[in-house]
């Protein structure tokens, strides 16, 4: 019975001071504000020091942050749409066949794509029907007896299957094969198409930045009918002009119109959009440049391998009951029209991310000089006894229950 009372009181005791306790710690938290202690340092190496540590930091907030970066806004990329048009003629007079080539001869595909092919030279092949005919000369379907022409088989390069005879008149595998097989050996120069420098490209361009709710297209203003009757796009005098000559294109991208025309090649054309909303609206304009990607045997491929661009079609007829077909290797100048965009705003999230970062670099300076005062210098240890406060601390051990039985027997 006297065992039990003790437990009971000893309980309580501990409840008691358990509640004291959380009291204490609560009101500690609600009713007191702690501060760092800080200890001022008279030296004029580690002031310095300081003041040239927060000197660079602040000049890389304003000059790098805010001025280069744009801290202070946010961005948004557009969604872009690009038609095209071409314009012009050329006359040609190939083997007294005289013959006149508008923009739905040259131009591949439909017009209206933001890629698309000029063509500048061609080799045709016409009359081709499917027979037996003998190969190319050359050193891989050159033959002397039959067994060097093995039926079924057929070069990469070649324009057919091998029958397995060897044709006497040619010393040539004979194939069976659109007949007679093209010859492309010998390319035109200069380009049949040369007059294709004085053609005309008219890009339309629009751009929508959505998160800002702002839509421009590159007839901007200022650019009416009347005005594009007569311009024609120069860097300096009429940078916004949307019609281009592709002569000035083609110089404008390095490369040399007669070269390039001869056997092909591609041209990058990029519109940027670099837009501060921040202004108004009427001052996010396009910039146009233009870029040579491949092409100029003269100039740009040293190595001379797989040099131009240039692609195949036919047109099919029926002639006499034969299906017969007219065969082009067409030449030209591939043009990629690339849009890069981008809008800025001011925007106070990013305002106050960038300050709080730079705030928070600010502690770097008092990194370095606590380093410099701790390790290096010859009075680190007084220094460190007036920043550090040490404090022994000695733990009490908790009563036990017969202490506290002793002490109320007492």
């Amino acid at each position: 019975m006297y065992n039990s009372v003790i437990k009971r009181r000893s309980s309580v005791n501990r409840t008691s001071r358990m509640k004291s306790y959380l009291s204490t710690a609560l009101s500690d938290f609600f009713f007191e504000y702690e501060t760092p202690r800080q200890v001022l340092v008279r030296s004029k190496k580690v002031g310095i020091m300081c003041r040239l540590i927060q000197l660079l930091v602040l000049v890389y907030i304003i000059g790098w942050v805010f001025i280069y970066e744009k801290g202070y806004q946010s961005s948004d990329t557009a969604v872009g749409s690009v038609y095209t048009k071409m314009k012009g003629v050329a006359f040609t007079n190939v083997s007294g066949e005289e013959r006149i080539w508008d923009e739905a001869d040259y131009v591949f595909p439909v017009q209206g794509d933001s890629s698309f092919v000029v063509m500048t030279n061609y080799i045709t092949t016409k009359g081709q029907a499917m027979g037996k005919c003998p190969e190319l000369p050359n050193l891989k379907n050159s033959c002397k007896t039959d067994s060097d022409c093995e039926a079924g088989r057929s070069e990469r390069t070649g324009h057919g299957q091998m029958t397995g005879r060897c044709m006497n008149s040619t010393n040539t595998c004979e194939v069976t094969a659109w007949c007679p097989v093209e010859d492309a050996s010998k390319i035109p120069d200069p380009a049949r198409l040369i007059s294709a420098e004085n053609y005309t490209l008219f890009i339309k361009n629009s751009v929508t930045f959505s998160s800002y709710g702002v839509t421009r297209s590159n007839l901007v203003e200022g650019i009416d009918s009347q005005y594009l009757k007569s311009c024609l796009y120069e860097q300096n005098n009429s940078p916004l002009c949307p019609i281009f000559r592709l002569g000035d294109i083609v110089k404008l991208s390095g490369f040399h119109f007669e070269h390039i025309a001869k056997e092909g090649g591609a041209i990058g054309i990029v519109i940027e959009w670099f837009c501060n909303l921040d202004y108004a609206e009427s001052e996010c304009r396009p910039s146009y440049s233009f870029h040579g990607l491949y092409g100029d045997p003269g100039e740009k491929d040293a190595a001379k391998a797989s040099v131009g661009y240039n692609f195949r079609y036919a047109q099919h007829y029926m002639e006499d009951g034969v299906e017969k077909r007219n065969l082009m290797k067409v030449f030209g100048i591939r043009f990629d029209i690339i849009v890069h965009s981008e809008a800025r705003k001011f925007d106070i999230i990013p305002t106050l991310t960038a300050i709080g970062s730079g705030v928070g670099i600010f502690g770097v300076a008092t990194v370095v000089c606590d380093l410099i005062l701790l390790y290096l210098l010859p009075k680190r240890q007084f220094y460190c006894n007036m920043k550090f406060k040490v404090t022994e601390l000695n733990e009490e051990k908790p009563l036990d229950e017969f202490t506290e039985v002793s002490k109320e027997q007492s």
